[in-house]
């Protein structure tokens, strides 16, 4: 959507609001700690989170189409322990900042973790760590943008929106030879 805004006189103004015409597209695939949604655009993802398993009867049918099945096939690849990184066109959407951090947790190797504060200073704003934290619990793109490889400068688990049970999981699957924490 895109809001624009004119200035007519000092106690008028118009609105103009215009709908982009993109149609979302939506699949679903099971994996070990839940149903996983996926959206997208026709040619890069926008959203990849994991549902509860209580939702699964509520679930609609899956879109068929490009992305949407080579990124089921792709999730599926990394929980048979066949794929570390993922080769998917994805689209986010946030502040300059989040897009920032986001970047930052695209390097972070499989099997590895960073803290909050190193990624903070990493940017370059040693002071921002709670900011980063909270780019980092907006990240629409769990596990392809993998904000569970972040966690606190205790070398605790701390949030995740899938709930610090699913942060464990994908860490010791991606460290099954050793302690990450």
């Amino acid at each position: 959507m895109i809001l624009t805004l004119q200035l007519r006189e000092r106690s008028q103004c118009s609105l103009k609001i215009t709908f982009l015409q993109n149609t979302i597209l939506t699949g679903y695939t099971k994996c070990p700690i839940g149903i996983i949604e996926i959206k997208a655009f026709d040619n890069a993802l926008v959203s990849v989170k994991i549902l509860s398993e209580d939702l699964l009867n509520n679930v609609l049918e899956s879109t068929d189409s490009d992305i949407i099945n080579e990124a089921k096939k792709q999730l599926q690849e990394y929980f048979n322990n066949k794929r570390k990184v993922f080769d998917l066109e994805i689209a986010s959407v946030g502040t300059e900042f989040q897009q920032k951090v986001w970047k930052v947790l695209l390097n972070i190797p499989f099997g590895k973790v960073k803290t909050y504060g190193q990624i903070a200073i990493e940017l370059g704003a040693k002071e921002f760590t709670r900011t980063v934290g909270n780019a980092n619990g907006k990240n629409p793109l769990w596990i392809l943008v993998p904000c569970h490889r972040v966690i606190g400068s205790n070398s605790k688990l701390t949030g995740y929106a899938g709930g610090l049970w699913r942060k464990q999981w994908l860490l010791e699957h991606e460290s099954k030879q050793s302690k990450l924490f």
